[in-house]
């Protein structure tokens, strides 16, 4: 005999989970709270146990809740991704997007991957910069949409904040790179967002430095930490498994939060950038809900 599980109670038990209470979930989904807490019930007597554990606090998952997250988020995202393909319009053209060398080859390559299965009549045209000559670009109107990095908190780009992340610094597992003074540092390219807020913390903690290499190749930075010739410093969800994060037992100084921001040319933009942008935010969106 064929068992079905409504995706509605799977959606509400979520909402309950990331929201903290059955209010913030039915305000979330547009329900009453009623409603939310019938189809919790009801999915805690489809499976016969309790999914959350209530008190004056709010609702925290027990050890089932625990076992069903994991496989109702993903049936979520499933039941969305067919959703949204079954009913997306066919769209033409093509997009002109701009990446900062640290973001092309990580989480954005997924999405960029997701994006080309569902519009396989859009050509991408993608430019790897630096977030500074990203944002001369879109300026210029020669890309449409680009990913900025900038330091949280402060005056930038307009721009739609995804995501929030430490800037650490990077090197070679298990190398002394880190040790030497003048402290050697490779740097993607002259105009890295991140450089001043690097050597600014370096020069505010008295430590000497000098840039042993400069290329606008994320590949040959990575190389010269890898051969224990350099340290650099990256957004902490783009280091490679195989290099290590310097922390502050290195003896390096902290480096400040950088927001990654989704922005966009002054110009109207067309229907199939439009759709990489929604792509990109639900891409992040999606990032957020598996790290939480």
């Amino acid at each position: 005999m064929f068992r079905h599980v409504d995706i509605g109670l799977l959606r509400s038990f979520v909402a309950v989970y990331e929201s903290g209470s059955i209010t913030a979930a039915a305000n979330q989904l547009h329900l009453t709270q009623g409603a939310v807490s019938q189809q919790v019930k009801r999915l805690e007597q489809l499976f016969s146990c309790a999914v959350f554990e209530r008190d004056r606090h709010g609702a925290r998952l027990t050890n089932e809740g625990e076992r069903l997250l994991g496989h109702a988020r993903r049936m979520l995202r499933l039941n969305d991704e067919v959703w949204a393909d079954m009913n997306a319009p066919a769209f033409t053209g093509e997009v002109r997007l701009g990446v900062p060398h640290d973001l092309v080859g990580t989480h954005l390559a997924r999405i960029l991957k997701s994006f080309a299965q569902s519009c396989p009549n859009v050509e991408i045209s993608l430019t790897s910069a630096s977030s500074v000559e990203l944002q001369e670009a879109l300026r210029a109107g020669k890309v449409e949409l680009a990913l900025i990095e900038e330091p949280a908190g402060e005056p930038g780009a307009d721009g739609e904040c995804l995501a929030v992340e430490p800037l650490v610094w990077v090197g070679c597992a298990g190398g002394e790179a880190y040790r030497k003074r003048p402290l050697p540092v490779a740097i993607v390219t002259e105009t890295c967002v991140f450089r001043p807020r690097m050597f600014a913390a370096l020069d505010a903690k008295g430590l000497p430095w000098r840039t042993v290499f400069e290329n606008s190749s994320i590949e040959a930075t990575s190389a010269t930490v890898r051969m224990d010739m350099t340290v650099t410093a990256w957004l902490a969800s783009t280091v490679p498994l195989d290099l290590q994060i310097l922390d502050a037992s290195s003896g390096l100084p902290a480096l400040p939060d950088f927001a990654i921001k989704l922005c966009q040319s002054a110009m109207p933009l067309s229907a199939p950038a439009q759709e990489m942008a929604r792509h990109i935010r639900a891409g992040y969106m999606d990032r957020l809900r598996q790290a939480a």
